[in-house]
């Protein structure tokens, strides 16, 4: 005999429609779940009620939304300033410096410096040389490399030294420091070469002495780190590059790295440092502010990382107006036609529009509307200041 409570119409018939709900969910692919811990391959429906989506041929690398949101476009082809870029790649042959020249004209950046020169001052030498007989002497300029293996053998500080100097001597106007330091460079017994190693403290020193600045790279972003989960935010991009995967046994770790680059930073105040990529502290600013009061030595390149400043851009925007003596204009890889996202993304206010690499970003852009005078230092004088063998004049 059913229960009184179930004897009543209402009753029975609710309960009825939320069994058939049940059963077709379940036909569904959906199932039970305590809720926010659905399984792989379902997403939470309703509180609690996980489902598989039932996806057409293509696959999730094939989702590309048009978006409905109706906004006023302001693309920048053109800096509104002429630009340094400090963080490039990229030098003059004789084969390719016409063409450079036009495209750099058609961006307004007036130099691009090759953080590529080498660790041999011959190649330096070759490089500067080309540069200075050139139609175009003040358009490009070199920084040198130091080879960091074995730096704990017997003489390596003092070749190490004696080779930049003469680099500088041939015309680097700067040190560039790889990603290599810190993650896969040795010592002679095998172990990791850390970046706050006191071996390296006379390069350091020497930089000083010679008033260039150390352009440094070290580590990867901090998502790198993480394992391979669609909770990462850079899922499609280490599927895609196995060789951007850090989080293997042996490894060290993002803080550990984070922890030797900053700490070598505050022992060495004489030295300056342009920290690369935001030195990974764009996804947070508090973060890298802090770092910038411990340090006075060090400012900030943008080269790589526009996705993290154009998803907060209010946040980004306080930040650079507060350390508008801190940021340098940087790009990293030369592609011209991606220069333009990150003149819209300083000088417009435009919102939610597209990044150019879809692999790192699946989110959208907004401008920050910075200032004059903010985009003058960030394009061209913080540069000048920093990195005294730039081109100094004309720059008004």
């Amino acid at each position: 005999m059913l229960p009184r409570l179930l004897r009543s119409p209402g009753v029975f018939v609710a309960l009825l429609v939320a069994a058939l709900g049940a059963i077709a969910f379940a036909q569904r692919g959906g199932q039970a779940a305590p809720p926010g811990n659905c399984p792989p391959g379902t997403t939470e429906v309703r509180p609690g009620r996980c489902q598989a989506p039932e996806f057409p041929p293509p696959s999730i690398v094939d989702y590309r939304p048009r978006s409905t949101v109706v906004a006023e476009e302001h693309l920048v082809p053109r800096a509104k300033y002429p630009v340094i870029d400090i963080h490039s790649h990229t030098g003059p042959t004789p084969e390719t410096i016409e063409r450079l020249i036009s495209e750099m004209d058609s961006l307004n950046v007036r130099v691009l410096n090759n953080l590529s020169g080498g660790a041999d001052p011959a190649a330096i030498k070759q490089k500067v040389d080309y540069i200075r007989s050139s139609r175009y002497p003040d358009r490009f300029r070199v920084f040198a490399n130091v080879d960091w293996n074995n730096a704990d053998a017997p003489g390596w500080a003092e070749r190490a030294v004696a080779g930049l100097e003469q680099s500088v001597a041939n015309g680097a106007i700067g040190l560039k420091v790889f990603k290599n330091l810190g993650m896969r460079t040795r010592k002679s017994d095998g172990t990791r070469l850390k970046v706050d190693d006191p071996a390296l403290k006379p390069v350091w020193d020497a930089c000083a002495r010679m008033n260039i600045p150390v352009l440094i790279h070290i580590a990867e972003p901090q998502e790198f780190f993480s394992p391979l989960e669609y909770q990462n935010e850079r899922w499609l991009e280490l599927s895609l590059f196995r060789d951007r995967r850090h989080y293997m046994p042996g490894e060290p770790t993002f803080e550990e790295l984070m922890g030797e680059r900053d700490r070598m930073f505050v022992a060495n105040p004489k030295t300056r440092f342009i920290n690369a990529h935001f030195g990974w502290y764009g996804n947070d600013l508090a973060r890298a502010a802090k770092l910038l009061e411990q340090a006075p030595n060090v400012v900030m390149d943008l080269s790589a990382v526009l996705y993290e400043f154009g998803r907060q851009p209010r946040a980004s925007r306080d930040f650079f107006l507060k350390y508008q003596d801190r940021v340098l204009f940087g790009k990293d890889s030369y592609e011209p036609s991606e220069y333009p996202y990150y003149w819209r993304v300083f000088e417009t206010a435009d919102e939610y529009f597209d990044y150019y690499r879809p692999y790192h970003a699946f989110w959208k852009l907004y401008g920050m509307a910075l200032p004059d005078v903010v985009l003058r230092k960030i394009y061209q004088e913080n540069a000048l200041r920093v990195t005294p063998g730039l081109p100094q004049g004309g720059w008004k």
